[in-house]
């Protein structure tokens, strides 16, 4: 049912899918399928090893977001920790085995320079970035984030915010049918990637 390939970038990034889950992608979403099938074989692994990436941005994107005390992945999020600990491990592969919704794991994905004119990065080379958990909820592909203590983040939704740009242009999957979060099992946060906008 799960797929498990490993990825050496920088360390070793543990990607997973769910075979049945990602049945749910042929209505819309079929080159994200497609994606999560082949990243494996497909990922431009020398990306990974240089060059700025998501998790170190350190500016603020505008965009409206909404608090969710209680979140669904909030619970399954405690859920895991009862079960086996506090670790992004353990609440992806939770998410996985417990969750329908959840697709995938740890995906790699990443912006070529000439995909992010508009932030005007003096960095030449790619962004990249792996994507704790994508799920499909309703008609929309949702990124999320677990961040313990996710109410102290503060560039959290930069991060996150840059995987979904990332994930439209991989997939060519538009930027209004992607939602995003991020989320410790207390609190998450959403919002919506097309509202976004630098400060």
């Amino acid at each position: 049912m799960i797929k498990h390939f490993s990825f050496a970038h920088g360390q070793y990034y543990h990607y997973r899918y769910h075979l049945t889950n990602l049945n749910s992608l042929n209505n819309g979403f079929s080159t994200l399928k497609n994606y999560l099938e082949t990243i494996h074989k497909t990922c431009p692994n020398e990306y990974f090893k240089s060059g700025p990436r998501s998790s170190q941005l350190k500016f603020n994107i505008n965009i409206e977001k909404v608090e969710v005390k209680g979140h669904e992945l909030s619970q399954m999020a405690q859920k895991a920790i009862e079960l086996n600990g506090k670790s992004h491990t353990n609440i992806q592969v939770f998410l996985l085995n417990n969750d329908k919704k959840t697709l995938a794991v740890e995906i790699p994905t990443w912006l070529e320079n000439n995909e992010m004119k508009e932030f005007k990065f003096k960095e030449k080379k790619p962004l990249t970035g792996h994507i704790d958990i994508i799920r499909k909820e309703n008609n929309n592909i949702w990124v999320w984030d677990y961040k313990p203590n996710a109410e102290k983040q503060k560039y959290a939704l930069t991060q996150v915010y840059f995987y979904a740009l990332m994930l439209s242009k991989r997939t060519n999957i538009p930027l209004e049918n992607i939602r995003c979060g991020y989320f410790d099992e207390n609190i998450a946060y959403l919002f919506k990637p097309e509202n976004g906008r630098l400060h």
